[in-house]
């Protein structure tokens, strides 16, 4: 697994998701709960960007629509979405929030 810097974690506020771009991937970074999590930045049920939802228990709230994504799963907590976004795996190494983005074979 490869890991790519991806913020400080001094840039990243609580349950505040910032966005960043890792090889051409949108991903939100949030800090919660004393953890930083790595979810796919766009909603599965539109074409629209988590990172300017809300953070609550572990979850990120899609603004347009309403659904929630677990942070740790991806997995939808309710309607309209369906379909889970993809999470990725985050390491912290001093002030630098890792993430990998490549998926193995």
């Amino acid at each position: 697994m490869t890991y790519v810097r991806a913020a400080a974690l001094s840039e990243l506020e609580e349950d505040t998701p910032k966005r960043v771009e890792l090889d051409g991937t949108p991903i939100s970074l949030v800090r919660t709960e004393g953890e930083v999590f790595a979810i796919n930045d766009i909603c599965s049920h539109a074409n629209v960007s988590l990172s300017e939802g809300e953070v609550e228990d572990c979850s990120i709230e899609c603004w347009l629509h309403g659904s929630s994504f677990d942070l740790r799963t991806g997995k939808p907590s309710g309607l309209p979405a369906t379909r889970p976004v993809p999470v990725y795996p985050v390491k912290i190494e001093g002030d630098d929030v890792l993430v990998s983005v490549t998926q193995e074979s």
